[in-house]
C-alpha cells in the first residue's frame, strides 16, 4: 500500500505543480516513499506537506486506509479463529 501511494504521490507531483512542499528535489521518489509510510502510519512529522487539494485528499485517503487495514485484518483473523473453535 505504501509503495503504491508513493508512486501515486509522485504522479500527482508530476502533473500538479507545487502539490507538495518539502520534497527533496534530488530524490523526489525516495521522498515520496518516506512521506507515504509516514502518512500510512499517521505519524505526520510535517516535513513534507500536501498543498494542493488533490494531494491533501490523497493523503487523507491513505491515512484512513492505514487505520482501517489493520483493524479489518485483525477482525478477520479473530473471526477465522472463532470459526475454528466452533468446529
Amino acid at each position: 500500500i505504501g509503495m503504491f501511494c508513493a508512486k501515486f504521490y509522485y504522479l500527482i507531483a508530476l502533473h500538479v505543480p507545487n502539490a507538495f512542499v518539502g520534497v527533496d528535489a534530488k530524490s523526489p521518489q525516495l521522498s515520496f516513499v518516506y512521506y507515504s509510510f509516514v502518512t500510512l502510519t499517521t505519524l505526520g512529522y510535517g516535513d513534507i506537506l500536501p498543498v494542493s487539494e488533490f494531494a491533501r485528499s490523497a493523503a487523507v485517503g491513505e491515512a484512513l486506509l492505514g487505520q482501517l487495514f489493520p483493524a479489518i485484518f485483525i477482525a478477520r483473523l479473530v473471526t477465522l479463529q472463532s470459526d475454528v473453535r466452533k468446529h
